[in-house]
């Protein structure tokens, strides 16, 4: 394993889970740059306005991003996880982006795309839209507080109709709906097993935790 990715919809885990597994087996962490982006605020408040420029500069930092910190592994460290995957441009921009819009930046995403590493192993933990709800309100990000079920379910099917057309690489989905990793240690262990299980066939896996 060299290059392994933990993604999921909004609120699920994927950042906790990352950080776990980073201290655990020393690996070297890279973390989505997104507290930062003036324009997040404003696109939850006014999407039609921001959605375009929030896209964009996402596409930008994890480009940037991903070029620094992926491209150069550290010699001391084992592995390389991040918490995010530079297809996940796309997906959201496909959510939030109008017809237009949308062409115009899967031009500019898809000349880069090309270029960008991938995964040894691509992780998308899963929960159902109730539990990420709950996940959102209890972490207390204000300018999260007015995502709703409607639009975690569209970014869900967007990352399911990515997956389907991806055989490049092994993608498990998890289905965390059942399980809380961070309180329960034995859940962890397991989730952690199944992530450095071998053998996964290239495109979807799936596997549900309980």
């Amino acid at each position: 394993m060299r290059f392994l990715v933990i993604e999921g919809n909004i609120g699920v885990g994927k950042t906790t889970l990352a950080k776990m597994i980073a201290g655990e087996m020393n690996a070297k962490l890279v973390l989505e740059q997104f507290a930062d982006n003036p324009f997040l605020p404003k696109f939850y408040n006014d999407p039609d306005r921001y959605s375009f420029p929030l896209e964009l500069s996402f596409l930008a930092d994890r480009y940037n991003q991903i070029k620094k910190d992926v491209f150069n592994p550290e010699l001391f460290q084992s592995f390389t996880i991040a918490d995010y995957f530079f297809a996940k441009s796309a997906i959201f921009a496909q959510n939030t982006l109008k017809d237009d819009e949308y062409r115009l930046f899967r031009q500019i995403f898809d000349i880069v795309f090309e270029s960008m590493p991938k995964p040894d192993l691509y992780v998308y933990l899963h929960a159902d839209t109730d539990k990420l709800l709950q996940n959102i309100k209890y972490r207390g990000r204000s300018y999260e507080q007015n995502i709703s079920g409607d639009y975690l379910d569209k970014i869900r099917n967007g990352y399911f109709g990515f997956f389907k057309q991806i055989s490049a690489f092994p993608i498990l989905i998890i289905d965390i709906s059942k399980i809380d990793f961070v309180v329960d240690s034995d859940k962890y262990q397991e989730l952690k097993t199944a992530i450095f299980q071998t053998g996964y066939k290239l495109g979807m896996n799936r596997l549900i935790m309980g």
